[in-house]
């Protein structure tokens, strides 16, 4: 059974910077894709940034320029930095992994969130 874990999120004044991390654990064949979400009160869960295998990266129109994806693949990790935030970036931020199992069947797993609070 592979789990996300995620660290990072907090509260942070407008303009500011933070780092989010998120480690996949469990017995897995490769990972193909890993991604962040985020989920604001009221409203549905969106694509952030998302980092395919390969070197492939997309980004929310609204992040461009400000958020970085990047990944550590010899340890499951992907990291989201985030620059010169805004309010409307305040949210609940999910972990996002497909990967083929030991079966080489493909999965997805969520992690569990982490809040993230910009303030002006």
């Amino acid at each position: 059974q592979v789990q996300l874990v995620e660290s990072g999120g907090g509260s942070v004044q407008a303009g500011g910077s933070l780092r989010l991390s998120c480690t996949a654990s469990g017995r897995l064949f490769r990972i193909n894709a890993m991604a962040w979400y985020r989920q604001a009160p009221g409203k549905e869960r969106e694509l952030v940034a998302d980092s395919i295998s390969g070197g492939r990266t997309n980004y929310a129109e609204s992040v461009k320029g400000r958020f970085t994806i990047s990944r550590d693949n010899a340890k499951n990790t992907v990291f989201l930095q985030m620059n010169s935030l805004k309010p409307e970036d305040t949210a609940v931020y999910y972990c996002n992994a497909r990967y083929l199992d030991t079966t080489y069947r493909n999965r997805e797993v969520w992690g569990q969130g982490t809040l993230v609070t910009v303030s002006s």
